[in-house]
């Protein structure tokens, strides 16, 4: 079954109780994903699975959408409230996480509610692309301001936790662009397999928002930040550059069209 036929069906469905709108999404959720090739690990095998059931409870209590990406931001909110002004302890440090955690969950899920419930449309695309790029930066300045308060001084790893709101602010619209520039020039991504999705753990939301777990342990906590900080930045200067060369690529290749059709 095609996802549009999924979506005409979905549309029937809603008129039926919370029950049957929730077992209807379960058994149809796996023909509206995204592949999986090359996604980092957490993302791939745990996000996106803890994501369908997240869907289901969505649209079976026919929660839009925006909706869920509302709720996404409000756990993002959450999470940083608790870390910049909670004391230093285990239950901060466990709710902290779980409100990253749960808010890196539901923006998995609303791309699936609207793909089931065939409400896919470019505002709400747009509102979902808006709300992580602004919420991916200002966690870390969050983190930074939570490191000063808590400890009186700048230290490495607020210094750390700005860079990388900036990096990741770059990052985020490096490949955001560059992935509408090859989809125009019609080159197709490269994804890799599950090798990749290894490799690319510490890159994944999922790994940021657990390290808040060691927050209860300042020093683990500097240190495990610091190790993700250092393996993304070489991360982020290899994706930019394979951005780069794969665009510079797709100029010469449009380029050689020109030449030949002038010819």
């Amino acid at each position: 079954m095609r996802v549009t036929d999924v979506a005409a069906t979905a549309q029937a469905a809603g008129n039926h109780g919370v029950r049957a709108r929730f077992q209807f999404a379960r058994e149809h959720l796996a023909l509206a994903q995204k592949p999986g090739d090359g996604v980092p690990a957490y993302t791939r095998w745990v996000n996106r699975r803890a994501a369908r059931l997240a869907a289901a409870v969505a649209f079976a209590l026919r929660v839009t959408p925006n909706g869920v990406t509302v709720a996404s931001l409000v756990a993002s909110l959450l999470g940083m409230a608790l870390l910049a002004a909670a004391p230093i302890s285990g239950p901060t440090a466990w709710f902290v996480a779980a409100a990253f955690a749960l808010a890196y969950l539901l923006d998995s899920a609303d791309g699936q509610v609207a793909r089931l419930s065939g409400r896919a449309s470019k505002a709400g695309e747009w509102l979902d692309h808006v709300v992580d790029a602004v919420r991916t930066p200002a966690t870390h300045v969050v983190v930074a301001v939570a490191w000063v308060t808590s400890f009186g001084g700048w230290g490495v790893l607020s210094f750390a936790a700005l860079l990388m709101s900036v990096l990741l602010a770059g990052q985020f619209m490096s490949q955001i662009l560059a992935e509408q520039l090859l989809r125009r020039a019609g080159r197709e991504q490269r994804r890799g397999g599950v090798l990749r999705s290894w490799i690319l753990l510490p890159t994944d939301p999922g790994a940021w928002a657990w390290i808040f777990v060691t927050w209860q342990w300042p020093t683990i906590f500097m240190w495990g930040y610091l190790l993700l900080t250092t393996i993304n930045l070489i991360h982020i200067i290899w994706s930019m550059r394979r951005r780069y060369v794969d665009l510079r690529s797709a100029d010469l290749d449009l380029q050689h069209r020109a030449q030949g059709g002038g010819a």
